[in-house]
């Protein structure tokens, strides 16, 4: 069976919310019925406001909740402003504390007081937890954690926690792959998963089998770093611990997944000198002024090659044809500087490059642009001897074209590491630099050789 597309589900969302007058709710309820939130979510954001709002009205309330905590702020914003705050409250209570917490902290400070206010109404325990959420900065672990996690004191025999799961309400626990071992003060003594306590005798207690060697964090720590430690150590979930140790929540690798192309794509769009995050929340002047010193700073060098270009301005005019390769050497070889750059951020990310060990990463870079600029060096000066006829020209745009590419792999590399070492942005300085550097010193090279070797050029 085909799976719809996102355009036609909007196109049925649409189609039905306007046939409601002729045909009522009916198949629009039932056409939301068959979506998933996710997918109703993205309809959503594509539609006029009082559209979405519309539609948004007839989901249950558990489909609302995980459509709701999937819409981008200004969207979730309207929708919380407009739907009864009673139901607003309700759909908090369904959720997670840390999709609650977030879909909180996206309403205006009257709107979160007041849906705060039914919720403590509603489920006190729960209003609690998102308040206490809340007082974490944003991207940290303790705005991603949950409290709903499945616990047991270390005394309790297998079979005794096989049966409080089976007695939980599964809509109560996050996820049932850990269970955490804890002590009358809530200190995390271990964590068991739940292959290890189906493989346990039944009449063995969980400490004697629990892991007792616990990767945490605090609640303080940033969102990346609790990624990095999720992949390094393969763990489906992670506890959130405080200074005595006492158990406050956990953060699971779906959060974790949330993360990563949340970070991936900020960095990405950072490389080229916006900031999602920015451009979502700011004025058009306010981005404008966030991202012209950048442009201005990259401006700057590339009025170096501007200058390198017209300082050989007659061997340029002489040779007509070294114009025609100067865009191909610049392309390729900020294409080079890019990748490079793009994987000394996500390694810096994650941990996999590290600033004590920079020398091996620089190294690795540099072998493998040497291998790609040969091979690029060797195909263009192939093209440009055929195309001119001269052997000497095919020379001076294989050189050329090497230079650059290793100028701009070295640039993607260095670039990076220094501005993580200066406390810069790795992500927002290294786009801009990275290509106009190796354009200044890629056109310098090609234009040496080609007044160097210019009476073998024409």
């Amino acid at each position: 069976m085909s799976v719809p597309t996102q355009e036609s589900l909007l196109e049925r969302l649409r189609s039905a919310l306007d046939q409601t007058s002729k045909n009522g709710h009916a198949p629009l309820r039932r056409l939301l019925a068959q979506e998933h939130p996710a997918d109703i979510a993205a309809a959503l954001r594509e539609l006029e406001p009082d559209e979405a709002l519309a539609i948004f009205g007839w989901l249950d309330n558990r489909s609302a909740a995980e459509a709701l905590d999937e819409l981008d702020q200004e969207l979730a914003g309207y929708i919380l402003e407009h739907i009864p705050a009673s139901r607003a409250a309700t759909l908090l209570g369904t959720l997670p504390v840390d999709d609650a917490a977030e879909v909180v902290s996206e309403a205006t400070a009257h709107r979160a007081t007041q849906l705060l206010a039914d919720l403590e109404r509603q489920s006190p325990d729960e209003a609690e937890a998102v308040r206490v959420a809340l007082t974490y900065p944003d991207r940290t672990a303790g705005r991603l954690m949950t409290d709903k996690y499945a616990a047991v004191e270390p005394t309790v025999s297998a079979a005794e926690v096989i049966t409080y799961l089976r007695s939980v309400d599964a809509a109560s626990l996050e996820t049932f792959n850990d269970i955490f071992v804890l002590d009358a003060d809530g200190v995390l003594l271990g964590v068991c998963s739940i292959r290890e306590l189906v493989v346990a005798p039944e009449g063995a207690s969980i400490a004697t089998f629990m892991t007792r060697s616990l990767v945490t964090v605090a609640p303080e720590t940033d969102q990346e770093e609790v990624a990095r430690r999720i992949s390094l150590y393969d763990l489906l979930t992670i506890p959130v611990v405080d200074e005595p140790g006492r158990l406050l929540g956990i953060i699971t690798v779906d959060d974790v997944l949330d993360v990563l192309i949340e970070e991936f794509t900020e960095d990405f769009l950072r490389m080229a000198g916006t900031d999602a995050e920015e451009m979502d929340q700011r004025t058009p002047v306010q981005v404008a002024r966030l991202r012209l010193p950048w442009l201005l700073g990259t401006m700057a060098i590339e009025l170096g090659a501007g200058l390198v270009i017209a300082n050989f301005d007659g061997v340029l005019q002489r040779v007509i044809l070294l114009a025609s390769f100067m865009p191909v050497i610049s392309a390729v070889s900020g294409n080079v500087g890019l990748q490079a750059a793009a994987i000394v951020v996500r390694g810096l990310d994650t941990g996999h490059v590290s600033l004590s060990r920079w020398s091996r990463q620089l190294g690795k870079e540099l072998t493998t642009t040497l291998l790609m600029a040969a091979a690029c060096g060797l195909v263009l000066g192939t093209i440009g001897a055929l195309w001119s006829r001269h052997p000497t020209f095919g020379v001076v745009i294989g050189v050329a074209m090497t230079c650059s590419m290793l100028t701009a792999g070295l640039m993607g590399t260095i670039i990076p590491m220094f501005s993580k070492r200066f406390g810069f942005d790795p992500a927002t300085t290294a786009g801009p630099f990275e290509t106009a550097f190796q354009d200044v010193i890629g056109f310098a090279v090609f234009l040496w050789l080609a007044s160097l070797l210019e009476h073998w050029l024409v």
